[in-house]
């Protein structure tokens, strides 16, 4: 009898965390517990998701950038049926499937002109594995360059270049070469680039972590240099590509000519992964540069249909409904209506990003009730204070942000690019009465941030 996943989805929703407890990791479970995250979400639409009561929750992180388009948007959804009941030749391998040809076809034609060679694989770190292999390929060198407070992925060679220890510490050693500078710092990047054999620098137009970007010119010049010393550029548009920065990509914002870029993401519309490599068509051809290495690098899921279909459908979403344009306008509406926040609340440090991509940074406010409780919470963990408030957020008026990134006191959010001014008056609103409650120290929040710290001292529950 065939598996019926509408029961099984039926019968056992609300048992989600007890599973992952038990099977996959309750570490985590432990902290969605602890900072309120412990939400069972049944249905989602567009901008929002519903929990088993039918309370609805603006999501503002999208799933770090997978639902540019929303969820479960009806034309992703039409185009996985129609491949489905066509019942098409999948994965032969030993082929070239159309769709495959549709979708790269696609995505050339809404990128400059020199990126004309695409290959799919099935996500991020995927996409940036296969850009250091077509960097090195391609010059000969075996050094790399990229930028602190980086995020590529978490594959290794993409921890490599990683410019964030959180996430490195425990799985060394790693790939030889790799270098790291301060954001801004061009002086370090002239000089990797003239003495240590550099295949190319990467860069994310907006670091996905701490929302940062350099000053003005900074990607330019290393843009310059990096030609005027025969390495690579890489841009990886994993998290702020697609129209999330009110660009299709990112680099457009400072008419880079990236050698190499790197997708993923919302290009799956939020249902089957798919990532992508664009490149030069000279660049791919170092790899596959003779018949015996025709499939030297590959990915058996890469080219499946209904990843393609759902890439197909996902631009073609993007393009109709206008999202490019709605995220710029929705962007400056945002940082406008949050720097009035500022204004009022001396906790807010630096409203900053590109279009739907923002971060508000805190810092120690004037008040001195809120200066209290700011410096007692740094005394516990410096990113207590931003916890209390994502939490607060959620619990008080189902919103879901989150943390920047370890260390930061600062809150991200990443909203689909399909809202509304309801939707950002909505999240103005609640984070204006949020930074209101802190105010009252001592009072709740402030006792909401003192938990977190208590539980953080805990262990990790056993594995039963």
């Amino acid at each position: 009898m065939p598996i019926d996943i509408k029961q099984i989805v039926t019968e056992r929703l609300g048992e989600n965390y007890d599973l992952h407890e038990r099977y996959i990791n309750p570490t985590l479970v432990s902290v969605q517990r602890t900072i309120g995250f412990d939400k069972v979400y049944a249905n989602a639409r567009g901008a929002y998701l519903y929990d088993l009561d039918g309370l609805e929750y603006l999501d503002f992180l999208s799933g770090y950038s997978v639902f540019n388009i929303g969820r479960n948007h009806p034309a992703v959804k039409q185009a996985m049926r129609d491949v489905i009941d066509m019942d098409l030749p999948n994965m032969v391998q030993m082929d070239c499937s159309l769709l495959s040809g549709v979708l790269a076809e696609a995505l050339v034609k809404r990128m400059p002109a020199h990126l004309n060679s695409v290959f799919f694989c099935n996500s991020g770190a995927e996409a940036m594995e296969g850009a250091i292999k077509f960097a090195r390929a391609a010059t000969g060198r075996g050094g790399l360059v990229s930028l602190e407070g980086a995020f590529h992925g978490l594959s290794m060679g993409a921890l490599s270049i990683m410019g964030n220890p959180h996430f490195q510490d425990g799985f060394g050693p790693y790939l030889e070469g790799c270098h790291r500078v301060p954001i801004g710092n061009l002086p370090a990047v002239e000089c990797l680039l003239a003495t240590a054999g550099i295949a190319a620098v990467i860069i994310e137009p907006v670091q996905g972590k701490g929302v940062e970007t350099p000053y003005d010119n900074y990607f330019n010049e290393v843009q310059r240099l990096c030609r005027q010393h025969g390495a690579l550029l890489i841009s990886d548009e994993v998290q702020c590509g697609l129209g999330r920065t009110g660009k299709w990509f990112g680099f457009q914002h400072w008419d880079l000519e990236p050698d190499i870029i790197t997708l993923a993401k919302s290009l799956s519309g939020g249902f089957v992964p798919v990532g992508a490599i664009a490149t030069r068509r000279e660049i791919y051809q170092k790899t596959f540069n003779q018949m015996d290495r025709c499939v030297v690098h590959s990915s058996t899921f890469g080219r499946n249909n209904l990843a393609m279909a759902c890439g197909l459908a996902t631009l073609q979403v993007i393009e109709d409904e206008g999202l490019v344009e709605n995220a710029a306008r929705m962007g400056e509406l945002l940082v406008s209506r949050l720097n009035e926040l500022k204004e009022r609340h001396s906790v807010i440090k630096e409203i900053r990003g590109k279009g739907l991509i923002l971060a508000i940074e805190f810092h120690e406010p004037r008040e001195l009730a809120l200066k209290l409780g700011w410096k007692a919470l740094h005394k516990m963990e410096v990113n207590l204070f931003t916890q209390m408030v994502v939490t607060s957020l959620l619990t008080r008026h189902r919103i879901l942000t989150q943390v920047a990134a370890h260390g930061l006191d600062t809150l991200k959010i990443l909203p689909p690019l399909t809202i509304k001014e309801a939707e950002v008056e909505k999240f103005v609103t609640a984070l204006d009465s949020v930074l209101k409650d802190c105010r009252k120290f001592p009072g709740p929040l402030w006792d909401l941030g003192a938990n977190f710290f208590r539980h953080s001292l805990r262990k990790p529950a056993a594995v039963r």
